[in-house]
């Protein structure tokens, strides 16, 4: 399966209410969490970089200083659940060809390219769905075969991508990860413990 098209999916569209605005123009070491998780990303084997944007979307797309290589997808829907956000990315990501995705909230801009870069070796070489883990927690990103894609878009809004992995345990590989790939930052305090 080498040569598949693989795009990632930054999930980019809320409201970042605990932290006082979109958590994709938070800064770390001078960037914008938007254009950081877009380079780690494409630093471990994704082709294209698609972000789901929703609240505040023309100020992101203005502010994140991406660059031409990040492709933008509005979520009018995304008050209504992440997996709004991922159906929106999916749409775009078989608009430029994607063979898999991989799907990584922007509040995680820790990953590793390496951790990345096995999961989509691990797709290169035929799972339907990789994810890493670290300390036995499954992190991200995760990829998500062109197979798994109808599940996906028929999952349940309150169990998204987490019901599709419950309920096709067959299709998922587990690969080694990074502390990077659990890293959530949803609060002022791990904000703050983000940047000493």
């Amino acid at each position: 399966m080498r040569g598949m098209r693989i795009i990632a999916i930054i999930l980019a569209a809320g409201e970042g209410r605990r932290l006082g605005g979109p958590k994709a123009l938070l800064r770390l070491e001078g960037e914008y969490f938007l254009a950081r998780t877009a380079r780690l990303l494409a630093a471990g084997g994704a082709q294209r970089v698609v972000a789901v944007l929703g609240h505040q979307a023309e100020r992101v797309r203005r502010e994140a200083c991406c660059g031409d290589d990040v492709v933008f997808a509005l979520n009018p829907s995304y008050r209504e659940g992440m997996l709004t956000s991922i159906w929106r990315g999916l749409d775009q990501a078989q608009t430029l060809g994607a063979d898999a995705v991989l799907i990584h909230p922007v509040d995680h801009p820790l990953v590793d390219p390496a951790t990345v870069g096995r999961v989509v070796a691990a797709l290169e070489g035929g799972a339907v769905i990789a994810v890493p883990s670290f300390e036995n927690r499954r992190g991200h990103p995760g990829g998500f075969a062109a197979a798994s894609w109808p599940a996906l878009r028929a999952a349940a809004a309150d169990r998204g991508a987490r019901g599709v992995l419950a309920e096709h345990p067959e299709w998922l590989v587990h690969v080694p990860g990074d502390a990077g790939c659990l890293c959530g930052i949803n609060t002022p305090e791990q904000y703050r413990q983000l940047r000493p």
